[in-house]
């Protein structure tokens, strides 16, 4: 007998914590319990957890959640409203319990029925649905030191098998931890469990059960003699809270079960990859119609590279439905546009997600006869890949890579408005899998080049004797800041991006100024610098009776010294992308102010890693001053932090530097 299984990785949405319930009754707070006004294991915590249990049973189809929570400040009381989102065409949310005791013992029981909501629904051709809703509950009458106590199940149809997922780590602290899972039958031992079923995902049969753990120490996953798995924890720290942190979902403590046909991580990816690649081909195989729009866009004289160019901007100019609004299945009725399943089908309707547009360049490369395959990755905003957790769905997003010249060219035309041969920051130095003719599937796609990422704030400020201040600013953006901005005003109107460049200036710009965008250049032509027109008027500095003291750089006077302050690291910094940021700032200065002092020309390196660079020249009426910081790396691992950190605290201490501009003494009387 066949039993299908749901897809594991639709289950991850359902509940912040995976759902669970402890099989017991609400426990009785001790004395201490209901006492406690702060946790010496979680010092200045919000809230710390006492209890949580998880019960996961997929021969009964249910999994049930328990949490003991106790409120320790005013934030911590935010806990008190309970979200839990599920899909309501597989699963049910039932027998929701809680209660609020407090400090002196009075319990208040939760009464009413949870709100409902419909979160999304979307109906298919075939007259399936899928629903998404959520379930809202808020625990009465919660105040400073109250104990939250709750539980509910989650049920789901008797034809379905879901692996669960332990999220062991959490945004406060958890005292005790435990966790069950009862495996369909087939997977567990003793003979009450033998059966002839047996789980088929996609055509293939399910026969191996497997986890992949992050937890603390190593602790290891064990099932007991029939079969079930029990994981009991105690004193887990909340989950990091640091700058710059890589996606912290990969760094969490959690154990992932699923079901699986492979028998370890090289046969999976070898498996899986070989399906994705033949589906990736059949998408992107070129038609008649394909080749004729190719020979139309392509010269006999062109190079690979021109062809390659000439193709890409064909690809960019169509609409993007990932950036512009999706049609609903009864407007792409109306229109005749239908869900692209070759690369002709998004050329003919001139629209497409990001991936149709990927897999329509890749096959146009191929028409053009050039030699080009697909490169699926991760997207670095949302994880890491981890080649030991067996799941396809960590992949994201699709990028394409040109064999010409001698040399590999990464490309990322289903990012709209990204330059040829410039591919957005998430999918650089990313790890997934590419097409192969060797059966090596894994690859990590190219890092950055640091150079390709320049800012350049270009400005000329005219003074006078108070510090009154007039001038503009030229931004010149290359690469991910120029890409960033022109996204935005792909999803918002044109005033919605001034406002919210210029709420960006706000962090930037000294104390006494305004900052307003006047307005930007080549904000929808990726091939050229984009550039930002800045004015800038108010007062600048202090002025004593004989001095006007002005901020040495411009702006680093409210700018954020990341790494100064925090004193080590649990999690790597993640910084995105290397970049060169260029400041170079001219004072008009009026008569009768001299310049008494300046900025030193300094350099500041961390070798192989980062260097600041700063330079003044001055002449009469004038000064100009010029910060640059070079950054090579995105990536820096713990060990690696008190180098940073070193680097860091060496430029704020840099940046306290001050112009300081003096009153010229009265010429000398002659005799």
């Amino acid at each position: 007998m066949r039993i299908p299984i749901v897809a594991r990785h639709l289950f991850l949405l359902l509940v912040v914590a995976s759902p669970a319930l402890m099989l017991a009754q609400f426990q009785q707070p001790t004395t201490e319990e209901l006492k406690m006004t702060a946790d010496p294991k979680a010092p200045g915590a919000a809230a710390v957890y006492f209890n949580i249990e998880e019960i996961s049973n997929d021969p009964y189809h249910y999994q049930s959640y328990y949490a003991r929570i106790k409120v320790l400040t005013e934030k911590g009381k935010d806990l008190a409203t309970v979200e839990l989102p599920y899909f309501s065409t597989n699963f049910r949310i039932a027998d929701i319990k809680a209660r609020t005791i407090h400090p002196d013992g009075t319990i208040i029981p939760l009464v009413g029925k949870p709100e409902d909501l419909l979160i999304s629904k979307t109906n298919f051709k075939n007259g399936d649905s899928l629903q998404f809703n959520q379930k809202v509950f808020t625990l009465p009458s919660v105040e400073v030191g109250s104990i939250l106590e709750y539980r509910y199940e989650v049920h789901y149809d008797k034809d379905s098998f879901i692996s669960p997922t332990w999220q062991v780590q959490h945004p406060y602290f958890v005292h005790k931890s435990h966790y069950v899972f009862t495996p369909f039958e087939a997977f567990r031992t003793g003979i009450v469990n033998q059966t002839s079923s047996y789980l088929v995902k996609n055509g293939h049969v399910l026969n191996n059960l497997i986890w992949w753990p992050i937890l603390p120490n190593n602790t290891p996953v064990k099932a007991d003699a029939a079969g079930v798995y029990d994981l009991k924890l105690t004193d887990i720290p909340a989950t990091p809270n640091e700058e710059w942190m890589p996606p912290i979902q990969s760094f969490l403590y959690k154990v992932s079960f699923y079901y699986t046909s492979a028998t370890n991580a090289a046969n999976f990816w070898n498996s899986e990859s070989k399906d994705w690649s033949k589906e990736v081909d059949h998408f992107a195989e070129p038609s008649k119609i394909i080749h004729e729009a190719v020979n139309s866009l392509i010269a006999p004289g062109d190079s690979e590279l021109d062809k390659a160019r000439k193709l890409y901007k064909a690809v960019q100019a169509l609409d993007n439905t990932d950036y512009s609004r999706k049609k609903t299945a009864s407007e792409m009725d109306l229109l005749k546009i239908k869900v692209a399943k070759h690369a002709e089908d998004t050329w003919t309707q001139k629209s497409g997600s990001s991936e149709d547009i990927a897999l329509l360049y890749l096959a146009m490369l191929r028409a053009a006869k050039l030699n080009a395959f697909a490169m699926k990755v991760v997207n670095r905003e949302r994880t890491i890949f981890n080649i030991g957790y067996m799941d396809f769905d960590q992949l994201d997003d699709t990028l394409i890579v040109l064999n010409t010249g001698g040399k590999e060219i990464l490309l990322d035309p289903g990012e709209k408005m990204c330059p040829f041969q410039t591919v957005n920051w998430r999918h650089s130095d990313a790890g997934g899998v590419q097409q192969s003719k060797d059966g090596h599937y894994a690859s990590t796609s190219q890092a950055q080049a640091y150079p390709n990422n320049k800012t350049v704030r270009l400005g000329d400020v005219t003074l006078d004797e108070h510090g009154a201040a007039t001038g503009s600013f030229r931004f010149m953006m290359i690469g991910q800041q120029a890409l960033r901005w022109r996204q935005a005003a792909l999803r918002n109107d044109p005033e919605e991006v001034k406002k919210q460049f210029d709420h960006e200036l706000e962090s930037l710009i000294p104390e006494g100024i305004e900052a307003h965008i006047d307005h930007f250049l080549a904000l929808d032509d990726p091939d050229v610098n984009l550039i930002a027109i800045v004015n800038i008027h108010g007062t600048l500095g202090v002025a004593t009776s004989k001095r006007l003291l002005i901020p040495g750089f411009f702006f680093e006077t409210r700018s954020h010294n990341s790494f100064v302050t925090q004193e080590k690291r649990i999690v790597p910094v993640d910084m995105h992308y290397g970049e060169v940021v260029t400041d170079q700032v001219t004072y008009h200065l009026p008569t009768g102010l001299s310049v008494e002092g300046a900025p030193l020309d300094d350099k500041i390196s961390w070798p192989n890693h980062a260097v600041l660079v700063d330079k003044t020249t001055s002449v009469p009426g004038k000064i100009t001053i010029v910060r640059i910081l070079a950054r090579a790396f995105s990536y820096a691992k713990p060990d690696e932090y008190q180098d940073l950190r070193g680097f860091y605290q060496k430029i704020a201490a840099a940046d306290q530097a001050q112009l300081v501009l003096t009153t010229a003494p009265p010429a000398a009387k002659g005799n």
